[in-house]
């Protein structure tokens, strides 16, 4: 069986700056057939950004879609900012853009941390919602912060675990979290990107099965990383700003909506115990474990799973 891979290379066909209020502006372009069927993306991280492969999970000739760089990072300003910035500030500009589409309901899709964002934003506005596909699931409870950032990936890294923890002095490893984030909100540069190097690197090259310079090598700029280790950082600190296990205590809000997970076997960033727990309490949705795959959109039998569910619902339904 051939996989479906990503749909051509594809320009905006429209791009912009919105007001989202508090001085920041978020960085928004449109892919596809303008009035086609809706749809947003939602990016990774927090603090990941765009990239133009993720145009590129769905077709072009069926959907309307609108990407975002979210608060802080890509080409959001102010770059790296952490004030008012938090998940909810995140759900209110995802319904602003809705707004400036002119969309009354749209299609959401979102991986790894955007699978926290979906879940987040389809709880509080489930009518706006037509159908949600998700990957990598991340719901952010205190126990999947701690197997990757404490205990747990780290036996299965062992080499690359040493690096993430050798900024930080033996009395602080106790709370690599909290110790990440007194440097990454050093008054001092060059410790903030030194910290946000290494932050950035222990994700980049644990997220797929097996070592992929095209996926790990987006993490080591420096002015990526430091976006994305301060911002990612910041919302762990926080756990999101929500209850401990929201995310899947409220799934019964998702009942009405038709849903995909797509989830690999050996997602180390994402234990496929979330996705397999959302699942449980959201029985409606599809749920797919591919074997073989690690966490990044662009494994093999992840991304063709997800490409067959765009394709599905530019039909209308399951």
């Amino acid at each position: 069986m051939t996989l479906r891979t990503y749909y051509p290379e594809i320009e905006p066909y429209a791009s912009g700056h919105l007001e989202v209020g508090n001085g920041h502006q978020v960085y928004w372009e449109r892919v596809g057939t303008p009035g086609a069927k809706p749809a947003v993306f939602l990016h990774g991280g927090p603090g990941g950004g765009l990239s133009p492969n993720q145009r590129r999970v769905f077709d072009p000739a069926r959907y309307d879609v609108l990407l975002f760089d979210q608060r802080g990072c890509g080409k959001s300003q102010p770059f790296a900012e952490l004030e008012h910035n938090t998940t909810w500030d995140l759900v209110a500009d995802i319904e602003r853009l809705r707004e400036m589409v002119g969309a009354d309901q749209w299609l959401v899709f979102g991986g790894s941390w955007g699978s926290s964002l979906a879940l987040a934003y389809a709880q509080k506005h489930p009518e706006r919602v037509t159908e949600l596909v998700l990957r990598g699931i991340f719901t952010l409870r205190r126990w999947e912060l701690l197997w990757y950032y404490q205990h747990g990936a780290s036996l299965l890294f062992p080499d690359k675990w040493q690096r993430f923890i050798a900024p930080i002095p033996p009395a602080e490893r106790g709370d690599m979290i909290a110790a990440y984030r007194r440097r990454l909100t050093s008054a001092d540069r060059d410790i903030r990107l030194g910290a946000a190097r290494e932050w950035a690197r222990w994700e980049g090259e644990t997220i797929t099965l097996l070592p992929d310079p095209q996926v790990s090598d987006a993490f080591y700029g420096e002015e990526y990383a430091l976006a994305f280790a301060r911002i990612e950082n910041h919302y762990f600190v926080h756990a999101g700003w929500m209850d401990e296990g929201q995310l899947i205590r409220d799934a019964g809000k998702l009942r009405d909506i038709p849903g995909v997970i797509v989830q690999g076997r050996y997602d180390i960033a994402c234990p496929p115990q979330t996705a397999w727990d959302l699942h449980q309490a959201w029985p409606e949705a599809e749920f797919i474990m591919v074997e073989g795959q690690g966490h990044a959109l662009s494994q093999p039998g992840i991304l063709n799973h997800l490409i067959e569910a765009t394709d599905r619902f530019a039909g209308g339904g399951m």
